[in-house]
């Protein structure tokens, strides 16, 4: 992945309105969203690899290691 994700218009968007968003935080807002979507990536990331399991089949007994 030599080649950079080039992000959409909508994207670009969202991430300077999220930005605008977070600057209008106090510090303890900012520092309770951080904590939240942290584990909202967190529960992201064991959905994936749940997902991917069961597509690859190794879900039925298998001790696949996070």
């Amino acid at each position: 992945m030599d080649k950079p994700i080039e992000l959409t218009l909508e994207q670009q968007f969202s991430i300077r309105s999220f930005a605008t968003q977070v600057q209008n935080m106090s510090h303890e807002q900012a520092k309770d969203f951080l904590i939240k979507l942290y584990e909202q990536m967190v529960v992201r990331e064991a959905t994936y690899k749940e997902l991917l399991k069961h597509q690859w089949g190794l879900d039925s007994g298998s001790s696949w290691a996070a």
